[in-house]
């Protein structure tokens, strides 16, 4: 439960709700409540063409130019020959603003809280000895946003629907119509600038559940009434053209059902309630915003997994043909929001999605390969008229519209073509988890795609020993070259090389469990050979690049050469020498200021974990709430991003159970804090779900697993005993009996 004992006076103080399509920020006041709304689908903007029609006339140039570390002659090309025009993607924009006019300015016993069980927002205070309640939620079951008011006595609420922002520079220029309609309701039709945008319209709709009564009084609506149901339905042209006609349906048919609640609840908890974390009780009844100040203890901790997965359900749930989270979910409070609140995929949308799969969360994330299928074929353009390559590539960034050209024009991040690379190691991991042979069918054109691209896209190096790309870059960060300048571009970044290792050797297993006949496997085979294998540097860190260059900001946010720790395993804490080199990566980046952004501090969580570096883990769990956390337990960049919320809720499972080392190994970055605890419906790969207790940091009682592909597995417990298992259904595992406490760790360099 998430609560406080004010209204929010600012957006980073509201509570999201949605339903993976529609959301809203909801203040809770008592003089004029607020509803920020969203609907995933309002964009500025539709589809460009922005594709460079030089680079591939010049490629052959800017290659032997980063070859020759001519750093300053590469990047001046860049800028002439690879950049896009217009140089910036389509980007997100806010509904609208829908307020309910109370008027009640002195309150006493006010409470606000969001029940993560119901996904419910709640508030509740007296005003003139009166009690009022409503409760606030997002209905995937009925597609609407529902308001429900009650009072001991009937009062007179106001309720408005504009498309302006609180910001003073944000207005309503893009609002075709606003009316209020004679049959209770307020309808609103808007086109977001630029061409080709999709048209919006929202309505609100209203019934009085006593002898109320509902006036118009211009476009707004006087509800009189002790109990009243209010709902919010919005719709584009993105999924439907008479958009009034499905939006006025979904509202009208919501209103006329009696159970919204129960509905609402239900559908919630058939993905809420499959996993459950507990670390102990709770010591306190201090609202949430006040625990935040303080060392969060255990179940603060567990509060913070479950709103993740409270959230990744209300902006990317399945069953309405929802988008994938954006950089802010669905929660973009601006008209020009930071990063366009697109999709940024050289770290953040990838992170958005690594609770999916282990938190039992899987159609969560089908949003993603839906838009990866519609990127897949536009990046084809993208491959063919930039790099002369077959299959398809897309850069750091996409948008609603799948575009895969260059984004910005930002030297250490624009020309990265392996964005979509990574994004289908996310095929991978999926079918790791679920086995679903349905779903690899689906997705197998898209990763032999990717794989085309990266076949055709490598080159030899200088040795003509090794395929390196070129080229290439570790996302956003900078080097210090020869000369002492620096630079961005290289040959064969070390993140490049691991993504494209995974990938290939993603694809090679792919083929074989799909039982397919494809003469590209021998090729495929023969270059992931030819990839140039890690390398250690001076210091006795995992090399980021193909040289052993210095750093120009050694802090840096990204730590992108550690990619093969996580979210890829070729690095474990098996493979000594490796783990050792990445543990002194991470030494580097904490001494010199690393983690100063909520997700970058995420990821640090999750190597960390991968490491079995317990108390490392928990440090930096400890700084994410305590120093990148908004009151309302949303991600703090500064600003608001919704990835470091996501990557916190998987690297707290990395901590309890991983799966990606050949077994399931329990408890492997435990702090000994966590005193007690359990975990149960958690998924690991191999299609199974997992059941355990433990105390001072070893297993109590049974392990359950469920096996539900028929796989042979074992379990790996702190101290390294295990136990196997074998054949499908339900196993009942007695631990060794003597095992060490959890929580031991690798040596910190």
């Amino acid at each position: 439960m998430v609560h406080y004992t004010a209204p929010a006076t600012e957006w980073s103080q509201a509570l999201p709700i949605g339903n993976g399509r529609l959301g809203a920020m909801v203040y809770g006041r008592t003089g004029t409540e607020l509803l920020q709304l969203n609907e995933d689908s309002v964009w500025y903007g539709g589809v460009q063409d922005r594709t460079p029609r030089d680079a591939l006339r010049n490629l052959p140039r800017l290659r032997e130019l980063i070859r020759s570390e001519r750093h300053a002659e590469a990047e001046n090309l860049i800028r002439k020959a690879f950049f896009a025009t217009p140089h910036s993607q389509r980007h997100y924009e806010p509904l609208g603003m829908f307020t309910l006019e109370f008027g009640h300015e002195d309150v006493e016993k006010y409470s606000r809280q969001l029940d993560l069980e119901t996904a419910i927002t709640s508030v509740r205070y007296e005003h003139g000895g009166v009690t009022y309640e409503r409760e606030v939620f997002a209905s995937s079951e009925d597609n609407v946003l529902v308001v429900e008011l009650k009072s001991s006595i009937k009062s007179e609420i106001v309720l408005q629907l504009t498309r302006v922002s609180e910001r003073e520079y944000e207005t309503n220029e893009f609002v075709d119509s606003i009316e209020a309609t004679s049959d209770s309701t307020i309808i609103m039709h808007a086109t977001p600038g630029g061409r080709l945008s999709n048209k919006l319209c929202c309505v609100v709709a209203v019934r009085c559940q006593d002898d109320g009564s509902i006036e118009k009084v211009g476009n707004c609506l006087v509800v009189k009434s002790a109990k009243a149901t209010i709902v919010v339905s919005a719709q584009t042209t993105f999924r439907h053209q008479d958009v009034e006609s499905v939006a006025f349906s979904d509202a009208i048919q919501a209103l006329e059902k009696q159970n919204l609640r129960d509905r609402h609840v239900e559908s919630y908890r058939s993905l809420y309630s499959r996993m459950q974390l507990d670390l102990g009780p709770r010591n306190s009844d201090c609202p949430t915003d006040k625990r935040l100040l303080d060392n969060p203890d255990p179940s603060l901790i567990a509060l913070y997994h479950n709103y993740g997965r409270y959230l990744m359900i209300s902006c990317s749930g399945p069953g309405l043909q929802a988008l994938p989270a954006t950089l802010q979910g669905i929660w973009n409070p601006s008209f020009q929001p930071a990063w366009g609140s697109k999709y940024t995929i050289n770290i953040n949308t990838q992170m958005n999605y690594w609770p999916a799969n282990a938190c039992n969360l899987a159609e969560c994330e089908l949003p993603l390969f839906d838009l990866l299928e519609k990127m897949s074929e536009r990046g084809q353009n993208t491959a063919k008229l930039m790099y002369g390559c077959r299959g398809w590539c897309a850069h750091h960034n996409t948008d609603i519209w799948a575009d895969t050209d260059p984004q910005d024009r930002w030297m250490p991040a624009t020309i990265w073509p392996l964005g979509g690379a990574w994004l289908c190691y996310h095929i991978w991991e999926t079918y790791s988890f679920n086995g679903e042979r349905s779903f690899l069918e689906r997705m197998y054109p898209v990763l032999r795609g990717c794989v085309e691209f990266l076949v055709d896209f490598l080159i030899e190096d200088a040795t003509g020993r090794y395929l390196v790309t070129n080229p290439s870059l570790s996302p956003e960060n900078t080097f210090i070259g020869d000369n002492h300048t620096p630079g961005v571009l290289c040959e064969g970044s070390t993140i490049d090389i691991q993504i494209i290792h995974a990938i290939f050797s993603a694809y090679i297993d792919i083929v074989a469990d799909l039982n397919i006949n494809d003469d590209f496997l021998t090729k495929v085979q023969q270059s992931r050979d030819r990839l140039p294998p890690m390398v250690i540097g001076s210091y006795g860190q995992l090399q980021e690049w193909s040289r052993d260059y210095a750093e120009l900001e050694p802090g840096h946010r990204h730590t992108s050469h550690l990619w093969a720790l996580h979210p890829g395993n070729a690095i474990t804490k098996t493979k000594t020498s490796l783990a050792a080199a990445a543990a002194v990566v991470l030494h580097r980046r904490a001494k010199h200021g690393g983690g100063h952004t909520g997700w970058s501090r995420a990821w640090l969580i999750n190597f960390h974990a991968r490491l079995g570096d317990a108390e490392g883990c928990l440090e930096h769990i400890c700084r994410l709430l305590k120093d990148s956390t908004l009151p309302n337990m949303l991600d703090n960049h500064p600003p608001f991003q919704i990835d470091g919320n996501f990557g916190g809720c998987a690297g707290i499972v990395e901590m309890l159970i991983q799966s990606h080392d050949g077994c399931i190994e329990l408890l492997p970055a435990c702090p000994k804090s966590w005193n007690v605890g359990s975990l149960k419906g958690v998924r690991a790969r191999g299609g199974f779900e997992v059941d355990f207790e433990w105390e001072d940091g070893v297993i109590k009682g049974r392990v359950i697993v469920k096996s539900l592909l028929g796989k042979t597995g074992m379990i790996k417990f702190s101290g390294g005993k295990t136990a196997r298992f074998e054949g499908r259904g339900v196993h009942s595992i007695e631990p060794p009996p003597t095992l060490l406490s959890a929580g031991a760790n690798v040596p910190r360099s």
